[in-house]
């Protein structure tokens, strides 16, 4: 079955010039970040001006165990992402209808499941990464509430990874642009008018979530197009889920062992004390808006080298993979190097203590100038996965950014006069360079052997 023309709304990657599909695929992937990091932020500065330093070291310590839970799901959205993008590459409606359809039945049974162990789970799991007595009653609370609203986290990735394959990157922006500022009215009403504490942080989170996944799946209810969702197809197709498992399982495991290296890395921050984790905090809210761009070019090098190895363009496939590659680089470098330059009164948005300042503004320092590293890695692990190579980027990434800050953070950390917080900091670009060289290597032997390439796509 052939597919219908496109509309003007949706991007076909495999015509026209490489770059500019590329980046106007991006351009929206990146805005709904940016709205994304920015309520954030927003979030942060409303807790923190509103509750108090503790109560943004809650929210903080929560986030690399949020992120650990959810990682294996979010890698499941990916990997179904990629399968439509192939099927959509390749004008294949009747096997992306069973993709789509597989993927959202798929994500509502981990979603219910992923609600009930976040909840449940979520005091213990504070405590196993140390977080400090002082405000583990605070996180504990914001992470149960949290969870309450996971599922709709889970849908929106999966509806949004299917509008995304088809080139349209547009109406998953206009939704997260609503959440967002819908988060931060009720953000404003719960905490400062209500004075509801941080569970009101929770629950604004919450309704932000409802909504951007309810109106995502209403645009592709409603779509005219063949890939509208319809709720008597929801089943489990086989062929097409052992696909979606086989992209998403190593994307979704990377993602949530990365995760957890940072719970293990949160943990060390902690034990500097409750400034120490704010700052960190802090910075990691920073650090957010210069890495959305290596994260968003990611995603559209997965969708674009998807479609055109779909469509069977394998040399358009990998030359254009690394024009964008090079473009996501050098836009993040620029970032990082930015931050370096205005660190102190960026840190200084989130909190007027100078020990938290002090902090916040070290991985600054001492990380950005490096973010180029980290967007290579980014860039070409989404490139390796839109060419079917999903297994590659998880082994490097989980041997160079896991194995290796695990086993030697520990180690570094009691060496005489290493005792301190730089210490962590620093494994950060060295890690990345690790990855770095790993992933070069790798695509020597893969992407530009073309005769092999070609083999393993037929």
């Amino acid at each position: 079955m052939k597919m219908s023309v496109l509309n003007r709304k949706n991007l076909d990657m495999t015509q026209g010039n490489s770059l500019k599909v590329i980046v106007l695929f991006t351009i929206p992937l990146l805005l709904g970040n940016l709205f994304q990091q920015l309520y954030n932020v927003i979030d942060s500065y409303i807790v923190g001006e509103y509750l108090g330093d503790y109560a943004m070291g809650a929210v903080s310590s929560s986030g690399s165990l949020i992120n650990l839970l959810i990682g294996l799901i979010q890698g499941i959205s990916v990997g179904g992402g990629i399968v439509v993008a192939q099927h959509f590459g390749a004008k294949n409606t009747e096997r992306m209808r069973k993709c789509e359809h597989t993927l959202v039945f798929f994500g509502l049974f981990l979603g219910v499941g992923m609600t009930i162990i976040g909840y449940f789970l979520s005091p213990v799991l504070l405590r196993l990464m140390s977080t400090p007595e002082d405000i583990l009653p605070l996180s504990i609370e914001y992470f149960q509430m949290y969870f309450m609203g996971v599922i709709f986290t889970i849908m929106y990735n999966c509806f949004a990874s299917i509008l995304r394959a088809v080139g349209d990157s547009r109406h998953p922006l206009y939704y997260l642009i609503i959440a967002t500022l819908v988060n931060v009215v009720f953000d404003v009403i719960f905490i400062r008018v209500w004075h509801m504490g941080i569970e009101g942080a929770a629950l604004a989170t919450i309704i932000s979530q409802a909504i951007s996944a309810v109106l995502t799946l209403l645009q592709l209810i409603f779509t005219k197009e063949n890939y509208k969702i319809t709720f008597k197809e929801l089943r489990f197709d086989k062929e097409e889920l052992i696909k979606i498992l086989k992209y998403g399982i190593p994307t979704g495991l990377q993602n949530s062992i990365i995760s957890l290296s940072n719970v293990f890395i949160q943990k060390n921050i902690n034990s500097f004390g409750p400034y120490a984790t704010s700052g960190y905090g802090a910075y990691t809210k920073i650090e957010g808006f210069a890495t959305m761009p290596s994260g968003s070019f990611s995603m559209a090098l997965s969708t674009f080298v998807g479609q055109n190895v779909g469509a069977k363009k394998y040399d358009r496939a990998r030359k254009g993979g690394m024009v964008g590659l090079l473009a996501s680089v050098l836009t993040t470098e620029f970032l990082g190097i930015m931050l370096v330059i205005f660190s102190n009164p960026l840190v200084g948005l989130f909190t007027d203590t100078e020990e938290v300042i002090e902090i916040g503004v070290k991985p600054l320092h001492l990380i950005a100038p490096f973010f180029g590293l980290l967007a290579f890695s980014h860039g070409m692990s989404g490139i390796l996965r839109g060419a079917g190579y999903s297994k590659t980027p998880m082994f490097i990434m989980i041997l160079c950014w896991v194995v290796v800050r695990i086993s030697l953070i520990p180690v570094a950390l009691n060496i005489p006069g290493w005792h301190q917080i730089e210490t962590i900091f620093w494994f950060y670009p060295f890690t990345w360079s690790l990855s770095f060289i790993a992933l070069i290597v790798n695509s020597k032997l893969t992407l530009f052997n073309k005769n092999k390439f070609k083999e393993e796509n037929v």
